[in-house]
């Protein structure tokens, strides 16, 4: 069995993306509600801080902040899954997530990196509310629904018009390593 390395500090704050199995499945989006749901159900549990998210159809990125003498990220990503699947069918499935009693509905694992900085965060927020336009479903961040981006924009962190048609020239490569 694979182990795979993640950096685990406690009260850290991370930086996710996170999958559906389905890469052309618009779940995420079409059942808004199950998932704002899911993430309720996981931050009542085990409480986090979510500093910025952007949910995309197939896909979804979120920075979080834990709790201080906790570091455990994936604990939190289950019940996410877990509750989003429940009372979803199930998609085609190979033996091994019929053995583990996997819905097939996300890809088992995520991506997380922990975030080292101010300037690593400023990055990665960037990155997280630049995506909808980075995939094409927007040309203005703005315009997309799903995303922190308006929180930031109420609280006069960003403006309206921030990235996108006509916006920052660097805006593609928001959170990338140049």
């Amino acid at each position: 069995m694979s182990r795979y390395r993640r950096s685990l500090a406690a009260g850290g704050t991370y930086f996710f993306t996170v999958n559906l199995a389905d890469r052309k499945s618009g779940l995420l989006t079409e059942d808004i509600n199950r998932l704002r749901g899911a993430f309720d159900i996981a931050r009542t549990r085990y409480p986090f801080r979510t500093i910025a998210y952007c949910i995309l159809p197939d896909h979804l990125h979120a920075v979080w902040r834990l709790p201080e003498g906790d570091a455990d990220f994936g604990l939190r990503w289950s019940v996410i899954k877990r509750a989003f699947s429940r009372g979803l069918p199930a998609a085609v499935r190979s033996a091994s997530k019929v053995a583990k009693r996997e819905k097939g509905l996300w890809q088992r694992r995520f991506w997380e990196h922990q975030i080292r900085d101010e300037m690593d965060l400023q990055r990665h927020v960037d990155y997280v509310h630049f995506n909808p336009v980075k995939h094409g479903h927007v040309t203005l961040t703005g315009d997309w629904l799903y995303s922190s981006f308006h929180t930031y924009v109420a609280r006069g962190l960003l403006p309206r018009d921030w990235a996108g048609a006509g916006g920052d020239s660097d805006a593609a490569s928001f959170g990338e390593v140049k």
